[in-house]
């Protein structure tokens, strides 16, 4: 029994939906050939996603090929209910997804998705995937394997290996050069910004904008800000990343020093506590404070909330919280993933690579999952090529191949100085 809001959204979803994916041209692509192929007939796959238009339009092209499918939300403010509803009518996945619902009904949602009894897994965040070791041990004897989309998804699950719980293999997209290159660089680079422009409609020209974290999801919010005329800080704990964003011509330093100085703050570090209350307590009074990481730990939401003496609501996705010393600091949507939270995920034509890459991991599964033992394994490379290739020739751009020669030298240890 699905759960969305409303059925009668479906018609404005349709619309989003097809706007979408008129640019994800790689996943159109694959669309029509499963619809051919049908490699997915008999399989049942249960995803844990962003729902949004971009998803939808994988929805489709896993269902064009045979799939029976369920889909819940990865996380409660990401969800579009037009998009939901039309999934549920137009496409025919099982929805569970309702925006903005509270912790209890979100894991009903994920139990949900789990009565497809499905053969194979999509993740983003690795609630599906624990759930089931968890909870639903029974399901593990159908699973021919899963994906993984985000990096702290992949984290999860590579801890999951680690300690020998994980029990069918996993492909971690986000690891795959279509995926974190582009996804994590460009679309979480443009939609932070425009989640935080939605959000206070503030001017990001000579700003101080301090950057935590510089993955490639914190490298492509970085260049954005600066892209806006931001002056920006970095912080770092690892001291490869925090050279090359010396080399990247920005300033580095600790946070504690960095929360004096910022106007905004991004966290983008996949981990828990990367702004804590004594750092708030530092900040300007009026600073802005966002999250672009996958779970909402790494701002240290809750003890802001009990520390402080005021609270109001400035705007939608924007509230102010009044510390003991006077000064305050506003929170973007609830330390939630702010560009999925407070703007519209990210664009169609970066997700087109990240999920033509993950609906041909899951035909690969489909194909091979029973050979390949339970654990990690990288995305096959000529998965990569593929997209790669598809998206280079809808840009209208050709590159050159490797002459006969070329591959015997590539291939050759005799030839030397």
């Amino acid at each position: 029994m699905s759960m969305v809001r409303d059925l009668s959204l479906a018609d404005e979803g349709a619309l989003k939906i097809e706007f979408a994916g008129r640019r994800m041209p790689v996943l159109q692509a694959l669309t029509e050939r499963f619809a051919e192929t049908k490699p997915f007939v008999g399989h049942r796959i249960a995803g844990c996603l962003h729902v949004t238009t971009e998803t939808a339009n994988m929805c489709k092209a896993l269902v064009a090929g045979g799939a029976e499918m369920a889909l819940c939300a990865s996380n409660p403010l990401s969800t579009k209910d037009d998009v939901a509803a039309s999934i549920q009518r137009d496409i025919g996945a099982e929805v569970f997804a309702i925006y903005g619902c509270d912790r209890d009904t979100f894991y009903k949602q994920v139990q949900g998705t789990l009565a497809v009894k499905p053969t194979i897994v999509i993740d983003d965040g690795a609630d599906l995937t624990s759930t089931i070791h968890n909870d639903y041990t029974e399901l593990l004897g159908d699973i021919v394997g899963g994906t993984e989309v985000t990096s702290t998804g992949v984290l999860r699950i590579r801890n999951m290996s680690n300690a020998g719980v994980l029990r069918y293999p996993v492909f971690p997209t986000n690891d795959a050069a279509t995926k974190h290159l582009f996804d994590n660089r460009y679309g979480t680079g443009q939609n932070t910004i425009d989640g935080i422009l939605r959000a206070t409609n503030m001017l990001l020209a000579g700003s101080t904008f301090v950057v935590v974290g510089y993955g490639w999801c914190g490298r492509g919010v970085a260049m954005r800000a600066r892209g806006m005329g931001a002056r920006v800080i970095v912080t770092e704990v690892d001291p490869v990343r925090a050279l090359e964003a010396v080399l990247d011509g920005l300033q580095v330093m600790p946070i504690a020093e960095a929360a004096e100085l910022g106007d905004f703050f991004v966290t983008v570090t996949g981990n828990r506590d990367a702004v804590t209350l004594e750092h708030m307590q530092r900040m300007k009074d009026g600073a802005v404070i966002a999250n672009s990481g996958h779970f909402d730990v790494e701002i240290a939401v809750e003890a802001l909330r009990g520390a402080a003496v005021g609270r109001r609501e400035l705007r939608p996705n924007c509230v102010e919280y009044r510390l003991p010393n006077g000064r305050a600091v506003v929170l973007l949507a609830e330390g939630r993933l702010v560009g999925q939270s407070a703007a519209e995920a990210h664009p169609a034509e970066v997700m087109d690579m990240t999920f033509a890459t993950q609906s041909m991991a899951v035909q690969y599964l489909v194909s091979n999952g029973k050979k390949m033992e339970p654990g990690v394994h990288p995305i096959p490379r000529e998965i990569e090529n593929e997209v790669a290739t598809a998206k280079l020739d809808a840009y209208g751009v050709r590159i050159d191949e490797l002459s006969e020669g070329q591959h015997q030298y590539l291939n050759d240890w005799r030839v030397g100085t």
